[in-house]
């Protein structure tokens, strides 16, 4: 399902890139911008378009912004040759990015804002994005690049209707892509581009629930053999992939929310420790009888804490069928036949 995914969401956004480079076309920029002017005239991108970060108290130490515009650019430019001429053109020259705060840690909340202003005219003319933090930027890097689109008749990039003042910011804090590598193991580079696409769509949080009843595919340090209960030995995550999988979303203004589920849906866990099951006939709910599932629950989100920075974590708790509990003697006796009567 995520390529496929993927590839509707890149869709919307090369449809939405097209159609507000086009000429008489309407103003399809995705998602819509809260607040959008235009004008009639043509301009035409550089080659080498720069970035320009005059003004900025923001010194991009993590390379955030430069490799976003490096993004941009490659967007805007479809791996298309630009090898017309820009004789007799009015071209824009490059991007200014002024962002505020010099604080690039993504947290839940952070402003997302953004003005962009193209102007018509001017000595050189150079695009203006004014941001409060980086992440805001960010999302003027990608509606800038659904201002353009590549002349094949000139064989350059051409952008309509400037002067654009574009002043936008989310309706929603959370806005959220759920993948679920329980169910349908997913290998990092298909999770990587799930969260480029994403990004087309300024969606900021990728809810990965990682772990179900039919398998474990995450290693965890604190109890190796929980990645037992994978699909396969092949099909599994790192520590590792999960710390590449979220700096790479971090670096993107794109926070991961992981998910476990627990107590029910968890037959996969005793694949590694059958001791977490009610036993080996009846596999879930978790068996809360025992210390020993508990110190397990406790590994995990320990381990999870140093991996995933976002400040929620997902427990699931839905669906826990409870006659495995109400079954086996120990776990009834523990729990209180008072539940049950």
């Amino acid at each position: 399902m995520a390529p496929a995914l993927m590839r509707l969401v890149l869709a919307l956004a090369v449809v939405s890139c097209c159609a507000a480079g086009q000429p008489g076309g309407r103003v399809d920029l995705w998602p819509m911008p809260a607040s959008v002017t235009r004008g009639a005239r043509t301009l035409y991108v550089a080659r080498d378009l720069r970035l320009s970060t005059a003004g900025t108290g923001y010194k991009d130490g993590k390379a955030i912004l430069a490799d976003a515009f490096r993004r941009m650019v490659a967007v805007i430019q479809l791996d298309h040759a630009i090898n017309g001429s820009y004789h007799g053109l009015p071209v824009l020259a490059g991007v200014n990015v002024a962002v505020r705060s010099p604080d690039d840690e993504l947290k839940f909340g952070v402003d997302e804002s953004y003005k962009l202003t193209v102007p018509a005219t001017g000595n050189p003319i150079y695009a203006r994005i004014e941001a409060q933090t980086v992440f805001g930027a960010l999302h003027a890097l990608e509606t800038f690049s659904q201002l353009c689109y590549f002349d094949f008749v000139l064989g350059v990039t051409g952008l309509h209707w400037a002067p654009w003042t574009i002043v936008d910011k989310p309706r929603f804090p959370y806005r959220g892509l759920l993948i679920d590598t329980a169910r349908h193991y997913l290998p990092v580079p298909v999770i990587i581009s799930v969260i480029d696409s994403m990004v087309y769509s300024k969606l900021n949080v990728l809810h990965w629930h990682i772990v179900d009843e039919q398998s474990f595919p995450l290693e965890i340090p604190s109890y190796p053999k929980l990645s037992n209960g994978a699909y396969s030995y092949s099909e599994k995550y790192t520590i590792n992939d999960a710390i590449h999988i979220v700096q790479y979303a971090e670096k993107r203004g794109v926070n991961v929310l992981a998910e476990i589920d627990v107590p029910g849906h968890a037959g996969s866990w005793g694949v590694g420790y059958p001791s977490l099951w009610p036993s080996a006939t009846c596999q879930q709910p978790l068996d809360v009888s025992n210390d020993f599932t508990f110190k397990v629950i406790d590994g995990i989100l320990s381990d999870f804490s140093k991996v995933f920075k976002f400040k929620f974590v997902h427990l699931g708790g839905d669906e826990v069928d409870t006659s495995c509990w109400t079954t086996t003697p120990r776990i009834k006796s523990w729990v209180g036949s008072t539940w049950y009567e």
